[in-house]
């Protein structure tokens, strides 16, 4: 029906059910089931139990993938992750080999990774005109160097009393302890993201940093509370890292930053700030850990899986450019 002022105002209700089955959420978990029936379709060994044994040092990853989801959606980069995981790793082996108590340990690794996301938040802040992206290459390059500089010739280091991150990496029942807190955290981030006012801002700022600062919101400190956030997470991701391989070498976390950032962009997080939703890349992570895990099975070249996650973030970014320019053909045909 037609309003006072000439619009047509649709009187039935739209279809909530079918727009949450045609948004890209919706996709994701057909994507998922079509990954889970297809793996195991290729090996009969991929059972759920052998799915859960084989996904802690995949989950890790998962860690980063959360809060580099709000990075993005600033429209900004965190690319020293993988650095940030080793470094963390490494001190952390080196602590449990110096015969300190395990939790002692734990808080060394935590502490290393705020410090190194505040060190890159504090640059970023300070020097606003230094992109991000540069920014933590540069630190990238020094936290791993800091690590490769303590591994020395050798390059590695075993936890040689690995008792407290065997502790840390056990199950409950089937499921690994890590499991649970990706879950956990995921719910903790999804609640930020869409019921909070930093939720909020984080978006603000990816759509127009100038409007957001001239709204009220503090920019300097969000961006600072989301690289420390990111810098914690690093630490986390170190520790169940290394409760699954119980030690670290110069190549720990090596493209760690671009699972997290293939992650959260295949789960239609924007890359340029301002769109996403953090259940997108929550989705998306499960999607690539099922699928490295099914190939690994069948012993494809981790080259190839490298492929195939490549292939799968390139449809995820030209989709929505696909759709929208057919959308516009459309209106300009009708008009």
């Amino acid at each position: 029906m037609a309003g006072k002022s000439g619009r047509t105002i649709n009187a039935t209700p739209q279809n909530v059910w079918r727009k949450r089955i045609l948004s890209w959420e919706g996709v994701l978990i057909v994507i998922l089931a079509v990954v889970l029936v297809l793996c195991r379709a290729m090996s009969a060994t991929y059972t759920l139990e052998n799915v859960l044994r084989e996904m802690p040092k995949y989950l890790a990853e998962m860690f980063l993938m959360l809060p580099m989801a709000f990075i993005l959606m600033m429209g900004e980069i965190d690319i020293s992750v993988g650095s940030i995981v080793c470094l963390s790793g490494t001190l952390g082996c080196f602590a449990v080999n110096a015969g300190m108590p395990f939790p002692v340990a734990l808080l060394i690794m935590l502490g290393t990774g705020l410090i190194c996301g505040a060190i890159n938040g504090a640059i970023i802040v300070i020097f606003p005109e230094l992109p991000s992206m540069i920014v933590t290459l540069g630190t990238q390059i020094i936290f791993r160097g800091i690590a490769e500089i303590m591994l020395g010739g050798g390059g590695s280091i075993a936890a040689k009393n690995a008792d407290g991150f065997r502790a840390i990496g056990k199950s409950l029942g089937i499921v690994p302890i890590v499991f649970f807190l990706v879950i956990i955290s995921g719910a903790i981030f999804v609640i930020i993201s869409t019921k909070m006012k930093f939720g909020r801002e984080l978006m603000a700022i990816g759509s127009n940093r100038l409007t957001a600062f001239y709204s009220g919101v503090k920019v300097k400190k969000v961006l600072f509370i989301s690289y420390v956030t990111m810098g914690a997470f690093s630490a986390l991701c170190a520790i169940f890292f290394t409760a699954a391989t119980y030690g670290a070498n110069t190549t720990t976390g090596k493209g760690f930053e671009m699972d997290a950032i293939a992650m959260a962009v295949f789960g239609g997080i924007s890359s340029t700030g301002g769109k996403g939703k953090m259940i997108g890349g929550i989705l998306s992570a499960f999607v690539i850990v099922c699928l490295r895990i099914g190939l690994g099975q069948k012993n494809v070249n981790s080259q190839v899986i490298l492929l195939i996650i490549g292939i799968l973030l390139i449809g995820a970014v030209l989709l929505p450019n696909i759709s929208a320019r057919i959308s516009a053909n459309k209106k300009k045909a009708i008009s």
